[in-house]
């Protein structure tokens, strides 16, 4: 199984499917993965393959390695549309991580000023009050849900918290207002002898309810793009994530796709 651990703090920039020309910053560990849920999609591998014991980068280690990268970028003339924080799990675990966005919204102000600060969450941190200050202070803050039905949510993104709860996730997100974006991955497969499919009737059904209810700025919506950790998972077709981006568009709510 191949997987993709980023092995630097600060790395691209890439091109992102969904956020254009994205400078990553990883705030985990550089050789494992840290994170609260344990998504069978995950790019990085399960939890259990990839523990270790290395500690964090400090505040003042990712200040730095964001100044000189940005720095030589502004240097070369180069462009970048976002600086998004992602990497190896939940950046939002890192117990410096409101500092560190003061820190990037300076550094950004200074050399890029008309790039975006993203930042893809669990959202299992916003009731903790520095993440969600933290998290108001960026572009984009956003925010998972892969399912409105319990059972499905625990079953493909299984967070560590016997407590999780769809409603629980809805009511974190509600303190942003309208101000976030909603990002879901849709999938089909196997996992654990069970069938996996957030694509049913039902399930899109329960899921629009949330998004109307929510009414975030935007929806991400994708499928599938590298090896899964989880063996027999599929990709949902672009055809069916743009009928479903449809019905979100319905309700007045912009949309973003990626097959």
């Amino acid at each position: 199984m191949a997987t993709i651990l980023f092995s630097e703090i600060v790395y691209g920039p890439v091109h992102s499917r969904r956020l254009g020309v994205s400078l990553g910053v990883n705030l985990l560990p550089y050789d494992g993965k840290l994170c609260s849920f344990d998504c069978i999609y995950c790019e990085c591998g399960f939890n259990k393959d990839f523990r270790t014991k290395t500690p964090l980068a400090s505040r003042e280690n990712v200040k730095a390695a964001i100044h000189d990268k940005l720095s030589s970028l502004h240097d070369a003339d180069a462009r970048i549309d976002v600086i998004t924080f992602a990497g190896n799990g939940e950046p939002t675990m890192h117990p410096a991580f409101d500092g560190i966005i003061d820190d990037t919204v300076a550094l950004r102000n200074a050399y890029f000023p008309e790039a975006k600060i993203s930042v893809l969450s669990n959202g299992m941190n916003v009731e903790k009050p520095a993440v969600f200050e933290a998290l108001k202070k960026i572009d984009n803050a956003i925010l998972k849900l892969d399912s409105a039905i319990d059972e499905t949510a625990r079953l493909v993104d299984r967070p560590n918290y016997p407590s999780y709860s769809v409603a629980k996730q809805v009511d974190r997100y509600k303190r942003f207002g309208h101000d976030f974006v909603l990002q879901t991955l849709f999938l089909r497969g196997q996992f654990n002898g069970r069938r996996v499919d957030n694509t049913t009737e039902e399930e899109i059904a329960a899921w629009l309810q949330v998004v109307e209810e929510l009414r975030p700025r935007e929806v991400m919506i994708y499928t599938i793009a590298r090896e899964t950790p989880a063996q027999n998972l599929e990709k949902v077709p672009a055809d069916e994530l743009q009928k479903i981006a449809d019905k979100v568009a319905a309700f007045g709510i912009k949309t973003n796709v990626a097959g």
